[in-house]
């Protein structure tokens, strides 16, 4: 006879460990990262099932429609299956995707040089473009290369971020920023090609875009900055829940 996952089986020592409160300005994210979290380090195995949502949302300090939305973009990621029944839930696919091989594997410290480096760049990028009087032409490209990334498909959304980002720069006033800002991008962006685009990750980044370029035609350097902070932080948690 067949056993019966254990749905309690993340509340081992180790699964209280991860699955513990989120950021709320990241909620997705962090979310997606704990349970990416729980299944690659193991505290979970391939056929083994998540608590239940309710659980999950007490625990992560979130609202059961994020979990939700998580779990739906796991699964749609191939690291979850749903099923229905007396013995349904959410159980952990069987295989788990494949990782990149030995020789293609990032370490965190990479991760971590990266994501560092595009904080202190864009951070200070956004608060800097706020603090400037923009020309009619930097306004107009800013509200322009915000509209095509919000308008991106799938396919083109990296390049058309990217975009943005480097209009950002631009918009700073240091002409030496822009290819120190395109390289780390063309380092996040080979990063980011490893892990899957989750759609509610893309509505979540249109959000903080949309911020980010507000803060920045209102002049309001610190909100610009805080906006920035907090996006970055969001590529944070997704890159470390997948590579790590």
């Amino acid at each position: 006879m067949t056993a019966v996952p254990d749905p309690t089986v993340a509340g081992c020592e180790a699964g209280d460990a991860l699955l513990r409160p989120v950021r709320l300005g990241n909620a997705f994210e962090d979310t997606v990262g704990r349970l990416l979290q729980t299944i690659r380090l193991g505290v979970l195995a391939p056929g083994e099932s998540l608590p239940p949502e309710r659980e999950l949302a007490a625990r992560l300090g979130v609202s059961r429609d994020t979990v939700r939305e998580a779990i739906k973009s796991l699964a749609e990621a191939g690291y979850l299956v749903s099923r229905r029944g007396r013995y349904g839930g959410t159980f952990l696919a069987q295989p788990l995707p494949a990782h990149p091989g030995p020789g293609e594997r990032v370490t965190r410290e990479e991760i971590d040089d990266a994501l560092r480096l595009r904080e202190i760049l864009e951070v200070g990028g956004a608060r800097m473009a706020a603090a400037r009087t923009l020309t009619a032409v930097e306004r107009e490209t800013l509200w322009s290369r915000l509209s095509d990334v919000r308008d991106a498909a799938g396919e083109d959304y990296r390049r058309l971020d990217s975009r943005l980002h480097l209009a950002i720069a631009e918009a700073a006033g240091a002409p030496s920023l822009v290819p120190l800002v395109a390289e780390n991008r063309m380092r996040l962006n080979a990063l980011l090609d490893r892990i899957p685009l989750l759609r509610q990750n893309l509505t979540h980044s249109d959000e903080q875009h949309q911020a980010i370029v507000i803060a920045i035609l209102a002049g309001d350097a610190d909100a610009a900055a805080e906006a920035m902070r907090a996006h970055v932080a969001g590529s944070s948690a997704l890159l470390h829940g997948f590579l790590d």
